[in-house]
């Protein structure tokens, strides 16, 4: 695929005002009728960001983008079950997976900040660990796809499908913003989606291993992240 919309050949009000026709254009259509937009409107342009906590949205891209690139942050603090559905997706699906690194290593991490960093200050763990990478993984392509649902948490109930991200200088395509937990399930049924297996444990949110616990009969799904701290997102989308 060539890229159609190059960043570097349009500006941010340009970009913007594609993100804001493409909203009008496709806030009740089907992911499908997106991502087929996305790949031909952005080619190699495109990208789609993916924790593999889950794989639906990398086996949907792939249907209409084969070959696109995936970007999997690898902040050192992954479940190994989240590594090898990482493994597994670049094995089976039409993707081409790219793992990102943070620019330190733990113990570099832990050298300078102090052991345990997400224990004292998870925002800046954060930040060091996913939101950098994601800054440069992102920094060649001219619009990334991502899995956020409006169902996902409170803050997340008035999220666009196509959307202009203005941190980036961006189009953010969220093509599963509508979906409820169960046209999450009806699909990966349907479809034999490969499934992280923390699910069958007893997680239903999956972030960093240390910061990532079980939730328990009628809790939040995502009362397992950051348990004992009001932090609710990551920083990825904010």
């Amino acid at each position: 695929m060539s890229a159609l919309v190059s960043r570097s050949e349009h500006t941010e009000a340009e970009l913007r005002a594609l993100a804001d026709e493409a909203e009008a254009r496709f806030a009740d259509a089907e992911p499908a009728e997106v991502l087929a937009w996305a790949a031909q409107t952005f080619g190699s342009g495109l990208v789609v960001a993916s924790s593999m906590a889950d794989t639906h949205l990398v086996h949907l891209a792939q249907s209409s983008a084969p070959g696109v690139d995936v970007l999997f942050l690898d902040t050192g603090y992954h479940f190994a079950e989240t590594i090898g559905t990482r493994d597994a997706v670049g094995a089976v699906y039409d993707v081409n997976v790219l793992t990102i690194l943070p620019l330190r290593t733990v113990a570099e991490q832990d050298a300078e900040h102090g052991p345990r960093l997400h224990e004292r200050n998870p925002e800046l763990c954060c930040a060091l660990r996913k939101v950098e990478p994601l800054e440069r993984g992102l920094s060649p392509y001219t619009a990334w796809i991502n899995g956020m649902r409006r169902a996902d948490a409170p803050t997340r109930t008035d999220i666009r499908v196509v959307d202009f991200d203005a941190k980036r200088g961006m189009v953010k395509i969220s093509p599963i913003a509508a979906w409820s937990d169960e046209d999450v399930a009806r699909y990966v049924e349907a479809h034999g989606v490969l499934v992280n297996p923390l699910y069958q444990d007893g997680y239903t949110s999956i972030g960093c291993e240390p910061c990532t616990r079980r939730t328990l009969p009628g809790e939040d799904p995502r009362a397992g992240r950051w348990a004992g701290f009001a932090k609710t997102e990551c920083g990825l989308h904010t």
